[in-house]
């Protein structure tokens, strides 16, 4: 059995660790990370702060090391991680240019168009939820054809203003 690893919170370092975890743009992870410091330095063991929290000893040991290592920035994700997209807004603006014209499209249409103008290898249906993410932020909402997959006016002329 591992050898039991306790901290000291300094109370600035405390104060920081509880705003951390109530933080609403704080990822979960980083939030039980937080949470699990504070029950370490109150002085719970590995084992008993994995089961409150419903996670592994394993997990519990691995935070505290990175506290003691890297401090407030090892509560977080190293960047890089997860899929990188395959496209950049210049892709999405020039979608909103084509929408724009007289003509309307399907979106495999766009698609097919994305790749051979601009190289970008998406699917159809990736390419509605970017552009349903990308017209979230307005009441209304992105409408497409089920039978044609086929973007409406008003989504157009959304994306184009």
């Amino acid at each position: 059995m591992p050898a039991a690893t306790r901290i000291t919170l300094t109370p600035q370092e405390e104060y920081t660790l509880h705003e951390l975890s109530l933080a609403n743009r704080v990822p979960r992870r980083t939030k039980l990370r937080a949470l699990a410091l504070r029950l370490n330095a109150s002085g719970w063991s590995a084992p008993k702060i994995a089961k409150h929290l419903k996670q592994s000893p394993h997990t519990i040991r691995e935070t505290i090391r990175r506290w003691q290592t890297r401090g407030l920035g090892g509560l977080w994700e190293a960047p890089g991680r997860g899929l990188k997209p395959r496209w950049c807004d210049a892709d999405m603006a020039a979608v909103a240019q084509w929408l724009a014209q007289e003509r309307s499209y399907t979106s495999p249409q766009l698609c097919e168009r994305l790749a051979t103008e601009r190289g970008v290898q998406l699917g159809s249906r990736r390419l509605q939820r970017i552009l349903k993410k990308k017209a979230g932020s307005g009441s209304e909402s992105v409408t497409a054809h089920p039978s044609r997959n086929q973007l409406s006016t008003s989504k157009q002329n959304e994306l184009i203003g």
